[in-house]
């Protein structure tokens, strides 16, 4: 018979005892269960104790946290919060060094636990570690785990960030800048100093003064990898918190310093894998740089600009250079008024009175006469190529240049989310990126040339405008799916993808979806179905036996703690816990928490989660909601709460955990997943038919013979 829900088996250990298997009762308060403990082993003052998990974290008991504590659970007897917060405080101010040292390493080990810190803390601990920071002039094992129970007590909120003090403050400042000083301080000072950036703006003016772009690209350039991520965690902390004008400054420098090729070669092109933390921070850095195209894209050009029309002016000088030479004296006013708009028309100008109206709708606004300008300057050759080529067509063939720079301009836009908030979760990158100084110009200049070339192949009119730029969308969104590592890369595969390509592509999927909409084949995918769901709830369930590495995430800023998941071989038990950086899938034996799944109640997605409402005070964003999950457990009063790495993790996750409550499987994956099964096991199934038209409805049965004398008799044959 199964113990009741209020009653859970656990062991206590003591040092030097003979452990207790005892049975917990949850609606006992914390106080008598810890008395009645004590008793058991003879000890006196039983207020100066308290129970902490023996293994993982080693979480002290509470109250509010009890509930966690599952059939099985060793926990440990051991020194109440409030005596072992006391102890430490006493023991970071000995004067004896090692007691100091051993202290500040006990410290930093039980400050991740919220109970303990919040003792710590409301003793004036922090102002005893301010003190060690702020007088001492140790850079060695010591000043490591200050910095480290530091960072940790800071990590609870209890205090605000504002609060430190300006010599503090310097102080880890001069350990980013010092040379000789340990690379564990180092990544520990940066760590601090990230966190504190978006805090305020007066903490981030002066982070930014004192560190410099320089130092942090000597750090950058280390060949700690830890070193190095906690560097460019720090840099893009400065940059998503600086003002549009300071960000663009900032973008310059490293520009001029060779930050992308340095991080294209020595980064991304690395002998070591790339995290995901670090794939997060090229991510992030890839998008605040092409955030700066944002406020040409949303700028109107501006008829009355004299910089502007002199931009606008130039595209047609260049383009037909030897007719401007033509002195302006030999025609009146209205003839060379005539001779521009001419120009401006073979240009692909739709207002060629007054080109500027085209380039009134915002975005793509003043970023598209950017592009149409970068172009004509920094490849002359190919752009007169293509003015000229499409002047000397007849009118109805020629391809716009102008019309279709705007549009493609848009379409880039679009590609590469420029003008959208930073994702706090994504790692999607284009290498080729950080192989460009000018990469969104550069990607135009060969986009408008492949625009030409399928305009060309299309044997495209006017009329035909919007299919060209349909066409050309595609073949761009395909080739960048590819991920290529050079802007040479992808101009090679683009223009290899052309418009023959892309009508193959569209057909093999036209054929594919037409070949399934037989009243015949329906049926037939009707009766696969079942078969196929059952395949895919047991790689479903094969997926949560692997397990797979969570990663933390609060409202203030990306976190380094890792807790892995995984199902039981038999289906009956989830085990889960925090591991180490690196680990990739540790034996389930190693995580420490459980949840059967017979005491599983319901699954929570997105806005419906515990850790997702509770940070909807701070900056909500919706890729962290649409990868949120949770499972509600213990009559529906406790939760574990996931983030899922990626929305593929999220899909398989949502629908092996649905699976085990016995509901449909509702992710858009599974949708996938079953139409591939289908259409492979169609295919299978209907080759001896390929091509025969397959009728609506099934032919008539003949009506059966006048006789059935027509078996053929064998005995003849054999005389």
């Amino acid at each position: 018979m199964p113990p009741p829900k209020d009653v859970v088996k656990i062991a206590i250990q003591m040092v030097g005892a003979i452990p207790q298997l005892i049975e917990l009762q949850q609606t006992k308060p914390l106080a008598s269960v810890l008395k009645d403990v004590c008793d058991a082993w003879s000890l006196p003052n039983a207020e100066r104790y308290a129970l902490q998990y023996a293994d993982g974290r080693q979480t002290y008991i509470t109250e509010s946290n009890r509930r966690d504590i599952k059939n099985g659970s060793i926990l440990r007897l051991t020194t109440s919060p409030d005596q072992e917060a006391e102890r430490l405080y006493l023991g970071i101010q000995s004067k004896n060094v090692d007691v100091k040292t051993d202290s500040l390493k006990k410290l930093a080990s039980l400050s991740q636990d919220v109970t303990f810190a919040q003792e710590f803390i409301s003793r004036n601990g922090l102002k005893q570690i301010y003190s060690i920071v702020e007088e001492g002039n140790d850079t060695g094992e010591m000043l490591a785990h200050t910095l480290k129970a530091f960072t940790e007590l800071m990590e609870h909120d209890f205090v605000s960030w504002e609060n430190l003090s300006t010599v503090f403050i310097k102080k880890i400042v001069s350990y980013v800048n010092m040379n000789a000083v340990d690379a564990s301080i180092q990544q520990l000072s940066l760590s601090i100093l990230e966190n504190m950036v978006p805090t305020s703006r007066l903490l981030f003016e002066l982070v930014k003064k004192e560190v410099t772009l320089d130092r942090l690209l000597t750090h950058l350039q280390a060949t700690n990898a830890e070193l190095q991520l906690k560097a460019m965690a720090l840099l893009i902390a400065l940059l998503l918190s600086a003002t549009d004008a300071e960000r663009r400054d900032m973008m310059d420098y490293l520009r001029e310093k060779n930050l992308r090729q340095f991080i294209h070669k020595n980064i991304i092109h690395s002998s070591e894998p790339l995290g995901d933390e670090m794939a997060h921070y090229l991510y992030v850095l890839q998008s605040v740089s092409l955030n700066l195209c944002e406020h040409r894209m949303k700028t109107s050009m501006d008829p009355y600009s004299q910089e502007q029309r002199d931009l606008l002016q130039s595209l047609r000088e260049t383009a037909f250079e030897s007719e401007s030479e033509v002195p302006s004296g030999s025609f009146s006013t209205e003839r060379r008024r005539s001779l521009c708009a001419k120009e401006f028309r073979k240009l692909g100008f739709v207002n060629n009175s007054n080109p500027s109206e085209d380039l009134r709708r915002a975005p793509p606004g003043l970023l598209a006469l950017d592009n149409m300008v970068y172009f004509s300057r920094n490849t002359p050759n190919a752009y007169s190529r293509f003015v000229l080529e499409n002047s000397s067509r007849e009118d109805k063939h020629e391809c716009p240049f102008a019309r279709s720079s705007i549009q493609l301009t848009l379409i880039l836009c679009e590609i590469l989310h420029i003008g959208e908030p930073c994702s706090e979760t994504a790692q999607a990158f284009y290498p080729m990126f950080f192989g460009q100084d000018h990469f969104f110009e550069e990607l135009f200049c060969i986009c408008i040339q492949l625009v030409n070339k399928t305009w060309k192949e299309m044997r495209a009119t006017q009329e035909d405008f919007n299919k060209v730029m349909q066409v050309v969308r595609e073949q761009i969104t395909r080739t960048l799916s590819l991920k290529p590592t050079s802007l040479e890369l992808f101009k090679t595969r683009v223009n290899t993808l052309n418009y023959s390509e892309i009508l193959k592509l569209r057909q093999t999927e036209r054929l594919h979806q037409e070949e399934t909409l037989a009243v015949p084949v329906l049926e037939l995918r009707e009766k696969l179905k079942p078969e196929l769901l059952e395949l895919i709830r047991q790689q479903r369930l094969l997926h949560l036996c692997e397990g797979t590495l969570f990663r933390k995430i609060s409202s203030r800023r990306r976190q380094d703690k890792l807790w892995y998941c995984r199902l039981s071989p038999n289906h009956k038990v989830l085990h889960y816990g925090d591991v180490e950086e690196g680990v990739q899938s540790p034996p389930i034996e190693s995580l420490p928490e459980k949840i059967p799944v017979v005491d599983m109640k319901m699954l929570l997605v997105g806005k419906e989660c515990p850790h997702t409402k509770e940070k909807s005070s701070g900056k909500q964003n919706k890729d962290v909601l649409e990868l949120a999950f949770s499972i509600v457990h213990d009559m529906e009063e406790y939760c574990l709460n996931f983030i899922a790495p990626t929305r593929y993790e999220f899909c398989l996750w949502t629908d092996g955990l649905n699976v085990l409550l016995g509901k449909e499987m509702t992710s858009e994956r599974t949708q996938t997943d079953l139409d591939v099964l289908l259409s492979m096991e169609l295919k299978l199934r209907l080759l001896d038919l390929e091509n025969i038209s397959i009728p609506d409805t099934p032919p008539p049965v003949p009506k059966p013979p006048s006789n059935l004398n027509f078996c053929y008799d064998f005995s003849h044959a054999e005389q």
